[in-house]
């Protein structure tokens, strides 16, 4: 009985309205239909379009919705917007397409910012032995991410002996343990990455240690290794050795050293301890790669190659020419006293940088993950230096290092221009310039040219087109130590300028809470140190922090033109523009006596006064100069902001006095950069 009344339930519910729900509650405001056979109204059938008198509700079946659908004030709107969404589409497509094309390549990592060399062995002791370590660059990262720096660049700290600065590596795959372990390798690389930097570090493919594996196998002639490093004939009677020829090492005196268990000499570029590899050997070349690729998969982010003018040597042994030529023979003993036309740069060398880069390239194809190359270039002529970026169709080196500031011992107007000149007007078109002012091999900057020249040199290298390079103490002026009481077997010279970093003035500067350090600290690192000069408006390390920070922010400086007003013996005048953005920086460097300078003799239609944006004197900052007569002293720098709408590398008067990177207009109504200006 329960199943028949259900039955009728729902018989009755279907025939009330013949109308199917579909899962929707029908609007109880349309009206049923009456299904009382003597109603003159009936139910709309497939085969009775006529829908006059029905109005559309929420549910209804697919044959009446067609009905609706097909009307005009239905199917015109809908295919309106149809059409509208597919050019809309269209528009886009095309709009990214355009933008895309005109669009100039965007600044890499290594482009968009300031690079920071540490020597690690200086820089941070986080285990009080006096020695610099990883963890201590690590518990430093706050302090590097102030100065705005975009990539740091770590020498060498593979495990080697203490001859040349550990150059002599016996092991490219471990650190050495007074710097800590892989796994604090691995940690500061984390951290790196999560600060938002990027890390490239020193790469010695030229030789190893005397005491690497693979050189004890090659004594004993064993197997592939026998060949892994360039060995010869020769004569060794009573404890001396006539060596096959004059080629002489680095530090002097002859290049060859006899080796007693292989009864031969092996090459060396540098120190004994330091054999050189045969690099026309295969395996070698394969060796050398597998050790990039380790620290790629590793995660770092790009390598500097040092010495690779060093990768090859001419096969035929002859005597390479004396500078001298009446000069006897056998005094011939220091490396400047012979031309290496036999022993640097040979033919072959620029095929092994583009493997390497080659190798590189397979671990830059993830977006954001390029891996930098660059190459020392150190004593090279600028023709020379510039092969190493390669060909137009065949990239080698990001760029090779540019050290040519480092060489000068005193400034001029002149002589800067020059080094600029020098790198811009051979630079490759399309390849990107740096610049740097120290080193770990160089003198300080304080100790080569004077503490009046630090404030001015920052301006510079921030101010230039390219890359600035910043080798660690050089953003408060540190300079080189005196040479007492150093306990190390080195070139004194080249110890100088690797001090402890100066952290404040507490013992040891800071550096370590040990109770030695391995050099001593600088004896002003009482009033030269981050500590002091993070609270003193008018410091050094607050003009660097202030020019990076303007660096980072400011199309004219990151990708405008660089075009000379003047020099002379005392000054550099130049400017930074961009097409489409109305106003110039204007940058005033005087490096000479004081001096009274009229811009407006430089620039026509200059306005009487101008306002300073960053000065090397802190107290002038924002205020304004007057431009018929602007004073400066030894070692100051004004940096001045000025509207102008006729650019000057537009006008024929400097057409050949302006340089530019990658070429780039500024378009303030999209606010984008394009190529097509």
């Amino acid at each position: 009985m329960a199943e028949e009344g259900s039955k009728r339930d729902s018989i009755k519910m279907n025939m009330k309205g013949c109308q199917t729900n579909n899962g929707f509650v029908q609007n109880e405001d349309i009206p049923e239909l009456d299904l009382d056979p003597g109603s003159s109204e009936h139910i709309l059938g497939p085969e009775e379009p006529n829908a006059k008198n029905i109005q559309p509700y929420a549910g209804m079946p697919k044959e009446v919705l067609f009905q609706f659908s097909g009307q005009a004030r239905y199917r015109v709107p809908r295919e309106i917007l149809f059409w509208l969404v597919v050019v809309s589409v269209l528009v886009l497509i095309g709009a990214t397409i355009a933008i895309i094309a005109i669009s100039p390549k965007c600044l890499d990592w290594w482009q968009a910012g300031p690079m920071y060399q540490i020597y690690p062995r200086s820089f941070k002791d986080s285990d009080k032995d006096g020695n610099g370590d990883l963890k201590g660059i690590q518990d430093k990262l706050d302090y590097i991410t102030t100065l705005n720096i975009k990539t740091i660049w770590i020498t060498s700290f593979y495990k080697s002996s203490l001859r040349d600065f550990r150059y002599g590596v016996e092991d490219f795959r471990e650190i050495d343990p007074i710097f800590g372990t892989m796994e604090d390798f691995e940690n500061l690389l984390a951290a790196i990455h999560d600060k938002g930097l990027k890390l490239i570090i020193d790469f010695i493919p030229n030789h190893t240690s005397d005491k690497h594996p693979w050189f004890q196998l090659s004594r004993t002639r064993t197997g592939k290794y026998t060949d892994y490093y360039i060995w010869h004939d020769c004569a060794h009677e009573n404890g001396i050795t006539t060596p096959p020829n004059n080629w002489l090492s680095v530090y002097g005196n002859s290049s060859w050293h006899f080796d007693e268990v292989r009864n031969q000499c092996y090459f060396h570029q540098f120190l004994k301890e330091q054999p050189d590899l045969n690099f026309r050997n295969p395996d070698v070349q394969e060796e050398i790669k597998e050790i990039m690729q380790f620290w790629l998969t590793k995660g770092v982010d790009g390598f500097s190659f040092n010495a690779v003018k060093f990768l090859l040597e001419a096969m035929h042994l002859r005597n390479e020419i004396q500078v001298n030529a009446s000069q006897i023979p056998d005094t011939v003993t220091r490396y400047s006293e012979l031309y290496h036309d036999f022993t640097t740069t040979q033919e072959g060398m620029h095929d092994l940088v583009r493997s390497f880069r080659q190798t590189m390239d397979k671990y830059s194809r993830e977006p954001g993950r390029y891996r930098f190359l660059g190459t020392e270039a150190y004593a090279e002529s600028i023709d020379r230096t510039m092969r190493y970026y390669g060909l137009s169709f065949i990239q080698e080196a990001d760029f090779p290092f540019n050290n040519y500031f480092t060489t000068l011992d005193t400034l001029s107007g002149n002589t800067v221009y020059e080094v600029i000149t020098a790198w811009m007007e051979n630079m490759p078109e399309g390849k990107w310039p740096n610049w740097m002012t120290g080193g770990p091999d160089i003198t300080r900057l304080t100790s080569r040219l004077g503490n009046q020249y630090v404030n001015i040199m920052n301006m510079l290298l921030f101010t230039l087109p390219g890359t600035p390079i910043t080798y660690y103490g050089e953003e408060i002026g540190m300079g080189n130590i005196l040479a007492t009481n150093l306990n190390e077997s080195y070139d004194v010279n080249t110890l100088l300028s690797k001090s402890p970093m100066q952290w404040d003035n507490s013992s040891n500067a800071g550096f370590s809470e040990g109770n030695h350090t391995w050099l001593p600290t600088s004896s002003d690192y009482h009033t030269v140190n981050v500590d002091v000069q993070k609270t003193q408006p008018t410091s050094a390390l607050k003009l660097y922090q202030a020019l990076s920070l303007l660096h980072a922010n400011e199309l004219l400086l990151s990708r405008g033109w660089f075009c000379l007003l003047r020099n002379d013996s005392r000054v550099l005048v130049y400017t930074r523009e961009l097409d489409g953005i109305d106003r110039v920086f204007i940058v005033v460097l005087n490096f000479g006596e004081s001096t009274l300078l009229n811009l407006q003799e430089m620039i026509s239609g200059l306005p009487v006064r101008l306002s300073i944006k960053l000065s090397t004197n802190s107290a002038s900052t924002g205020s304004q100069v007057d431009t018929r007569g602007i004073f400066l002293e030894r070692g100051e720098g004004v940096l001045l902001e000025h509207k102008m709408k006729n650019l000057l590398h537009r006008q024929t008067a400097f057409r050949d006095r302006c340089f530019i990177s990658s070429r780039a207009c500024y378009s303030s109504a999209l606010d984008i950069l394009y190529s097509s200006c």
